[in-house]
């Protein structure tokens, strides 16, 4: 397993043994610990102890069954999982978050909020028991800037939210008022800014930190426009710039890095959320994303089920010497011995080699080897279940760098933005160095993704990308974090969401920036209503 703690005692080992092998992350395992155990001035052991489990959640949150990660990449321009010739049914919802078309019956915003208030709940539990002992002070601050990092995400997906900090407010039977996105958005950095002088300056792996707790801030004020109508650019600047004088993060000199299976040792992660396949969570993406073919690619015992793929006209925006392009899975395919793998779905195709192309035909009609699949995290070979170990990075250094940069640029600074910009892109251009390079008028044009209707390769509607405000720096994003949780919100922020039209999408109203409330959720408490634009 591994491991985000100091070396524990045996009672506090087998209680956390048990926090990562518990598959009900319902559970409440504080209470193995009694008070006895815990003590009026507890050691770090136990508090350690204390805090594991609200991390435990958070790997569910993101990449549970219809979890973060599809809220927030599927619905962009960036991912699609389009129909299978295979038959596998999923109810059309992921064709409702490519079309724009979800409601508030949609699984993933169900499974967000029900996810995100789980958590809160067990977070305001703790935090009131543990509150008024001594030696407190420091976990206490740490989970409330979890907290803060839960509302953060219901901020940015639903807007007008409850706000709850008692205890057992967010049982079946209460009915909190819900909150307007700017009461939220006020809450969040108050709760940020109070705790920060008590949260821990060092490099803690995978926990909320002082680094973690101002990524989160500044992730507020980048988007503050967005969510209170009043920009925040300075603000933001001010926290990363915090992040970047500690000197405690860098650059990987490969990108890859971030994301291999052993990505714990990344000096560039921030803040990363902690898989293990065999004990917590289930970081399932390969296996949503690659044709069942490719099991012999990778030697997985279990085989892919052939689903999530790259939109052509994004492929098509990356820059030919840019190594970032490599997070995509391309080409002939061949089993781990060499030999060619074949496609398997449709009879007539069995015997020829699987050939992943870059061409789909929309999203209720494609062929079984269609599109690039996403490779970002690296695959371990050998895998007996459906699930690789490989942690999840939230914020990374290059996120804090890119922040300043678009503050920057929003600020009319776009020279001083561009060197940022450039130190950025130089791991992905090593053999050609001098394409790294990037002016800050180059930031200041409009986007290469040519815009429009798209099937079977055919452009069947132009909508182009140059009226895109800083467009170029919005592609700039787009390599650098795709399949990072990042799209959605970075299209939000630049306009094109509910604007521009992408493979089978066409724009479908600006309501569409926020989810709706769960239908099941709006049923059982009469204090909350649907969001603008949805009933």
């Amino acid at each position: 397993m591994k491991s985000i703690f100091i070396k524990l005692n045996p009672l506090v080992l087998t209680l956390l043994l048990f926090v990562f092998s518990c598959t009900d992350l319902s559970e409440d395992p504080y209470d193995l610990l009694t008070e006895s155990d815990i003590g009026d001035t507890p050691s770090p052991d136990v508090l350690e102890a204390l805090t594991a489990p609200v991390y435990t959640r958070l790997t569910d949150l993101m990449f549970g069954w219809h979890g973060y990660f599809d809220l927030q990449e599927e619905c962009s321009d960036i991912i699609v999982t389009p129909a299978r010739p295979n038959g596998w049914v999923d109810g059309g919802t992921y064709r409702n978050l490519h079309m724009h078309s979800w409601n508030s019956f949609q699984s993933q915003p169900n499974s967000l909020w029900n996810r995100a208030f789980g958590s809160i709940n067990l977070l305001n539990t703790r935090i009131a028991q543990y509150q008024t002992k001594q030696g407190f002070e420091g976990a206490i601050a740490e989970l409330r800037a979890l907290r803060a990092l839960y509302y953060y995400l219901l901020l940015d997906n639903f807007g007008n939210v409850p706000v709850v900090t008692e205890v057992d407010l967010l049982n079946k039977n209460a009915t909190p008022e819900q909150k307007s996105r700017l009461e939220v958005f006020e809450f969040v950095e108050n709760e940020l800014t109070e705790v920060m002088p008590l949260l821990n300056e060092a490099k803690v792996y995978g926990k909320m930190n002082k680094w973690t707790a101002k990524m989160v801030l500044a992730k507020i004020y980048l988007n503050a426009e967005v969510y209170i109508g009043a920009a925040k650019w300075n603000d933001a600047i001010a926290q990363v710039d915090d992040i970047i004088a500690s000197g405690l993060y860098n650059l990987e000199a490969s990108y890859s890095a971030n994301f291999s299976v052993k990505n714990e040792t990344s000096n560039e992660q921030i803040f990363s959320i902690v898989y293990d396949a065999t004990r917590s969570g289930w970081l399932h993406y390969p296996w949503k994303t690659l044709h069942p073919s490719s099991a012999a690619t990778y030697d997985l015992a279990e085989q892919p089920w052939g689903g999530s793929c790259a939109i052509p006209q994004f492929i098509d925006t990356y820059d030919t010497d840019d190594a970032r392009i490599n997070i995509w899975i391309k080409g002939l395919q061949f089993a781990s011995n060499g030999t060619p793998v074949y496609n398997s779905m449709d009879p007539a195709l069995s015997s020829v080699q699987l050939n992943y192309t870059k061409q789909i035909g929309s999203v209720d009609e494609t062929k079984e080897y269609e599109g690039y699949r996403v490779g970002k995290f690296e695959i371990e070979r050998g895998v007996t279940g459906t699930a690789i170990s490989n942690d999840v990075p939230l914020f990374r250094y290059a996120d804090a760098l890119m922040i300043k940069a678009e503050c920057l640029l929003r600020l009319g600074q776009p020279d001083a933005a561009a060197t940022i910009v450039t130190e950025v892109r130089q791991r992905a251009f090593l053999e050609n160095p001098a394409n790294a390079v990037v002016t800050g008028s180059e930031l200041m044009a409009g986007s290469k993704y040519n815009y429009g209707k798209y099937e079977n390769g055919v452009l069947l509607t132009t909508e182009g990308g140059a009226d895109i405000q800083y467009g170029r720096f919005f592609d700039e994003l787009g390599w650098e974090f795709a399949a990072e949780f990042h799209r959605r919100q970075d299209m939000i922020r630049f306009g094109v969401f509910t604007s521009k039209s992408w493979l089978s999408h066409s724009p479908n109203g600006e309501h569409r920036t926020i989810f709706d409330i769960p239908q099941s959720v709006l049923n059982a408490n009469p204090n909350l209503q649907h969001n603008p634009g949805y009933n």
